[in-house]
């Protein structure tokens, strides 16, 4: 076995280069990681031409970062709108954008209640737009037995709709409850694991059946 062939000078030299080329590549990287897209542009003229295409593609990722960040965190209150702000706010909401849109009418309690559950959960869901208007504002002669009405948007496109008080179950809803409809049409990402009507039903029926006579108490009434 031979012993490993000693590197002559010009090779030790050249693996030298490398080697402060490779820290001097990572000490650039780490700079301009740690910079914002304003101070990018004001110390791009000390890059070399050799960084300038990962510089740039690194800048394209914080300005896809930076616009998600401002579209998630761009809402957060439940806005009212009018019928003349309907395609502005609604159709013309946005990529990406969903929209809950509550037609209701002052006087009315289950509006009164939802729009309470609204606020809550527009500070919940700052990235889902939360819109309330007047009925009759936003769509003449909107009949009040239709009242609480919801309806859901995606990028202008309506992808439900909850019309009327039996809808919503009465003054009973609580604002889970509405999370977790509003999350099956998809315009909030719930973190409830079920739906907490299933479990008030759940409970309700066990205390019926609890409060029935069982077979056997009903054959010894009979002796």
């Amino acid at each position: 076995i031979l012993p490993p062939k000693e590197k002559t000078q010009d090779e030790v030299d050249e693996d030298a280069l490398e080697q402060q080329i490779l820290l001097q590549q990572e000490s650039v990287v780490k700079t301009y990681e740690s910079m914002t897209l304003d101070q990018l542009d004001e110390n791009e003229d000390d890059f070399s031409e050799e960084d300038e295409a990962a510089i740039e593609i690194y800048r394209q990722k914080r300005l896809a970062e930076w616009k998600a960040t401002q579209i998630k965190n761009c809402f957060g209150e439940v806005v009212e709108i009018s019928g003349q702000d309907y395609i502005k706010e609604v159709n013309k909401a946005g990529e990406g954008i969903w929209v809950v849109l509550h037609l209701y009418k002052q006087g009315i309690p289950l509006c009164t209640l939802i729009n309470q559950h609204l606020s809550e959960m527009a500070r919940k869901f700052p990235q889902t737009k939360f819109l309330k208007s007047i009925s009759t504002t936003c769509i003449p002669n909107y009949p009040d037995h239709n009242l609480p009405t919801i309806f859901v948007y995606h990028e202008g496109e309506m992808k439900a709709q909850y019309i009327g008080p039996l809808v919503f179950g009465g003054m009973n809803l609580k604002v889970e409850e509405l999370e977790w409809r509003l999350s099956e049409s998809g315009a909030v990402k719930t973190d409830l694991e079920e739906n907490p009507k299933k479990q008030i039903e759940d409970k309700l029926m066990s205390s019926i059946r609890s409060t029935l006579p069982t077979r056997k108490d009903s054959d010894s009434e009979e002796d």
